[in-house]
């Protein structure tokens, strides 16, 4: 019994130590938060991670619709060009104005392989946190959320000229 209490102690105290550095380093502000300056490799590999595992756990139980209807396509390539492409940009779209500023940079999805439907759609709707990507799921219904990873799914295909017809 007292090996227990001391080994209780131990992890106490080394909880408590920890918490004091953790609670010290946060405080001191020596880590930059500027988007402007780059995360350590580190930092960007846990940041990676937790996104990734959130992501999986979260929208592996997700019910996907048809995705190849060309309604659905034409109504996601709509909300892509207003929404989406300032960010993400789009064929033929090479620069944004906004791009350049944020930090992480958000995929260019033209050169991207086509994401999983689950995955685009819970990260759609729920955005993520620090990464400039917004919640749309509070603007738009889970049709319309639908409608753009069916695009998004087709973006990486398409020429300029095809993109601007159904962006139309």
């Amino acid at each position: 019994m007292r090996h227990l209490t001391q080994a209780a102690v131990g992890v106490a105290g080394t909880l408590a130590a920890l918490s004091l550095a953790a609670g010290a380093f946060i405080y001191s502000g020596v880590y930059n938060i500027g988007a402007d300056d780059h995360h350590t490799r580190l930092v960007l590999a846990l940041i990676g991670q937790l996104r990734d595992r959130s992501i999986a756990v979260r929208a592996g139980a997700i019910a996907v619709p048809d995705l190849d209807d060309p309604g659905r396509i034409a109504a996601g390539a709509r909300q892509y060009a207003q929404r989406c492409a300032g960010c993400h940009l789009a064929p033929g779209v090479t620069r944004s104005d906004l791009r350049p500023g944020l930090y992480p940079h958000p995929p260019n999805l033209v050169q991207a392989d086509p994401p999983d439907a689950r995955r685009a759609f819970w990260t759609i709707k729920h955005g993520i946190k620090m990464s400039a990507m917004p919640a749309w799921g509070q603007r738009l219904d889970d049709v319309a959320i639908w409608d753009v990873v069916a695009f998004v799914r087709k973006l990486p295909s398409l020429t300029q000229e095809a993109y601007g017809q159904l962006a139309q």
